[in-house]
């Protein structure tokens, strides 16, 4: 089962995202999506799970929940687009993953048994942030994201 997680889209799905995100099985999106064609358009890779992020404050984003689990294979999610409203102890209540966007900074740490998964900002370039998603592949062990690098 192979995994892709997006965020901070900000109303740009790159042709180079689509193509990174072909393949996989299932599409995390964890927040500012920015429009609803950016949903449409990864639907029709995978199925998505998509959470509201700050910028998604239009009518059609009240559709998108706050947080959301993800169950595939063998592991358990929770998403979210701050990382810093996560309210509760993901240890604790048994996930595996919390994936999280909102900083535009790609990054993976791993605190009392559960891996903390920011993929990076997808859409438009923020300051010197690398434009960035992340692939798991839920098949192989220890779970490591793939980062990859959009633009240079």
């Amino acid at each position: 089962m192979l995994l892709g997680i997006i965020s901070d889209t900000h109303g740009l799905l790159r042709p180079e995202a689509e193509l990174a995100l072909r393949g996989v099985d299932i599409i995390i999106h964890a927040g500012d999506v920015g429009h609803p064609e950016v949903l449409a358009k990864l639907k029709r890779i995978a199925p998505v799970f998509a959470v509201r992020g700050n910028v998604d404050t239009a009518p059609w984003a009240q559709e998108l929940s706050a947080t959301t689990v993800v169950e595939a294979r063998n592991a358990t999610f929770y998403v979210l687009h701050n990382l810093h409203d996560l309210d509760l102890r993901p240890e604790t209540a048994g996930f595996h993953f919390v994936v999280s966007g909102h900083t535009h900074q790609p990054a993976e740490t791993e605190k009392n048994g559960v891996t903390y998964l920011n993929p990076g900002s997808a859409g438009p370039r923020r300051f010197h942030l690398p434009i960035m998603l992340a692939r798991l592949d839920l098949a192989k062990r220890p779970w490591k994201a793939q980062f990859i690098e959009l633009l240079r």
